[in-house]
């Protein structure tokens, strides 16, 4: 079965990399409703690739110009996931940090999708941007505190996915 897991976490909580373990064990497809964004920031804002505080405030910024002027990164996210379930792949987590995008992607997609919150404690910094200070304003399916070492979180994550995976499959 294909499970959709929208992912969200303040920056450095280690999103991507339980992710890139996820995908030792899972055939996994990883996007991010800013990807289109930082697309363009490249390739016409002169953004680097930077993950400081302005960096983050840019690219906030520019997503929500976009999602106001053409939804942007709601197409994008569809367009990915209309390829995903075309796919051979098992998991597609999508990150989205905004609470209504959150709402309109689970909303829209007609197949198994939860919602998922990284915490980790050494991670609690204020980026200064809504986007990044206000993932805590959603109620999410599911929590996980990524507090383990780095030897011992992929195993502990693949066992909390295979958990909510079968969850899912059972319409938990």
């Amino acid at each position: 079965m294909k499970t959709v897991i929208i992912i969200n976490g303040k920056g450095g909580v280690g999103k991507d990399t339980l992710c890139g373990y996820a995908a030792l064990h899972y055939k996994v497809r990883n996007i991010s409703s800013v990807d289109p964004i930082k697309h363009i920031a490249s390739a016409y804002g002169g953004w680097q690739g930077q993950k400081d505080a302005r960096s983050r405030k840019f690219l906030a910024d520019l997503k929500k110009l976009f999602t106001d002027y053409n939804d942007l990164p709601f197409l994008y996210e569809c367009d990915q996931y209309k390829e995903f379930m075309e796919s051979d792949e098992q998991l597609m987590f999508v990150h989205i940090r905004e609470a209504a995008e959150i709402s309109k992607l689970a909303e829209w997609i007609p197949t198994e999708c939860v919602t998922l919150l990284i915490q980790r404690d050494s991670a609690e910094k204020q980026w200064g941007n809504a986007s990044d200070d206000q993932v805590a304003d959603y109620t999410y399916d599911y929590i996980y505190q990524n507090n383990k070492s780095l030897a011992d979180a992929g195993s502990d994550f693949c066992e909390f996915l295979q958990s909510l995976v079968i969850s899912s499959e059972n319409g938990s």
